[in-house]
């Protein structure tokens, strides 16, 4: 007996729009992350008949046939090294990792307005000389973006753009210019026709950007993402965003400032947590080479201020760590970080009054890290406490001074990361006396241009030489 043609339905599931877990049914909390409310519906498979679509179908008809993948021995893959295409900005490229990779796919995230935009047209624009290039923007008109290239003085004899936003008709076009880098401005902007979701839903962000990645990756073309960024901070959209990937980058920057900061969260062909500084100017963004001498312009001998090094990705970078201590009127006395973390300057009070007999239990603190910049390692720890101390005592610290060191909770201090650099770099800008962990001493008969190198094991010791 004949079966009926039944109609194909459509296969949905729910996502977690925190950390991608997947569910067959909504639910209220996520079972992984613990978040409430943040699972979405996506369709897996669309309605289009009976059995699923078929790989070309799914790719939107851009490619042809593709060979099956093989099972390969490690041994015989190829170990060539990565080509990797300078991208004509120096900051861009420290961050990426050294140049754009072949097929790699970079998401780069920032508050509205930062400066996403302009500093991937600057890119696109310079590396268009070398290889085709399209920029594809679904937010600005080709007018828009044509007006900007040109008060940004950019050479566009060889930059393609294109204004579109269904990832069919993109991927159409790409097949035929056939370039080496796309740009797309945004994600959260592109939809594909086999889902009836509304752009910029977690669906239509999640199969949009994968049908790029996998264009990206079975033709070698490397492709930029915009992302919007959320008001907690994040990119907008599903967490498997960033899992789907090679970087994810954020555009960091204070309001009112003109400087910018690049950092990498991600990336599978580089350091995590490279930085690159830029300067917002009329003809778009420069490059800041030298982003110490940035930081430390305005510093001046004054009670509260301590200058340390910090490390970001393989960057030494000298920055000012302010704190301001003062008589509470509160019974609770507040204790406020910007650029710290707040939990971690309550225990290092509570080591400083233990092990350095020095008590602002009664007193309100507050720590800055000047110049926007977030240090998230512990080589901080040891900068804070003579800050707060010299603010406390209201008495500045020896002129041309800098430390870094982890406090431990005994009141020892313990060594950080990449001792040599850290002192190599603020010899080279000027700095006289060095107050830090006895295991970062510099080897026998290291030296460092007038450099005097104070090796502390206890807290007390650091105080006593501060």
């Amino acid at each position: 007996m004949a079966m009926a043609k039944t109609t194909g339905k459509a296969r949905t599931a729910y996502v977690c729009g925190e950390c991608g877990a997947e569910y067959s049914k909504w639910q209220g909390q996520c079972g992984e992350c613990s978040a409430w409310n943040s699972l979405s519906q996506v369709v897996l498979e669309p309605a289009s008949g009976p059995g699923p679509a078929t790989p070309a179908a799914r790719r939107g008809g851009w490619a042809g046939k593709v060979d099956p993948p093989k099972v390969t021995a490690l041994k015989d893959v190829s170990q060539a090294a990565e080509v990797r295409v300078s991208t004509g900005i120096g900051e861009l490229d420290r961050v990426l990792g050294g140049g754009l990779v072949e097929g790699a796919v970079v998401l780069v995230g920032g508050d509205p307005g930062i400066g996403k935009s302009t500093l991937l047209l600057q890119a696109v624009a310079k590396m268009a000389a070398q290889l085709p290039a399209l920029y594809v923007t679904g937010e600005e008109s080709l007018a828009q973006v044509a007006g900007r290239a040109v008060r940004l003085d950019l050479p566009l004899d060889n930059l393609q753009a294109l204004a579109e936003t269904g990832v069919e008709s993109i991927l159409h076009h790409a097949a035929e210019a056939k370039p080496r880098l796309i740009v797309a401005d945004s994600v959260q902007t592109l939809w594909t026709e086999t889902l009836t979701a509304a752009p910029g839903s977690v669906s239509q962000v999640r199969e949009s950007a994968a049908r790029l990645v996998r264009y990206a990756k079975e033709t070698g073309t490397a492709v930029f993402l915009v992302g919007h960024v959320t008001k907690e901070g994040g990119i907008a959209g599903p967490r498997v965003l960033e899992h789907m990937v090679d970087a994810v980058l954020y555009f960091e920057g204070e309001s009112g400032s003109r400087f910018r900061v690049l950092r990498a969260f991600k990336n599978r062909f580089g350091a995590v947590n490279e930085l690159g500084v830029f300067a917002m100017g009329e003809k778009g963004l420069k490059e800041v080479p030298n982003p110490s001498a940035i930081f430390l312009s305005g510093s001046s001998r004054q009670p509260g201020s301590c200058v340390m090094v910090t490390r970001e990705g393989t960057r030494p970078l000298l920055v000012e760590v302010q704190a301001l201590v003062d008589s509470s009127p509160l019974s609770n006395p507040r204790r406020v970080a910007v650029g710290l973390e707040q939990n971690r300057l309550a225990m290092l009070l509570a080591v400083l009054h233990r092990h350095g007999g020095v008590a602002v239990g009664d007193q309100d603190v507050f720590v800055n890290v000047v110049g926007g910049i977030r240090v998230q390692e512990t080589a901080a720890d040891l900068p804070v406490l003579l800050a707060v101390l010299s603010s406390l005592r209201d008495q500045p610290l020896p002129d041309k001074t800098i430390a870094f060191g982890e406090v431990g909770l005994s009141g020892e201090i313990r060594p950080v990361p990449n001792g040599e650099e850290r002192l190599r770099e603020a010899a080279t800008h000027g700095f006289r006396r060095a107050i830090v962990p006895k295991a970062n001493a510099p080897r026998s008969g290291t030296k460092y241009k007038d450099l005097e190198v104070i090796a502390v094991e206890r807290l007390a010791d650091a105080l006593e030489h501060a």
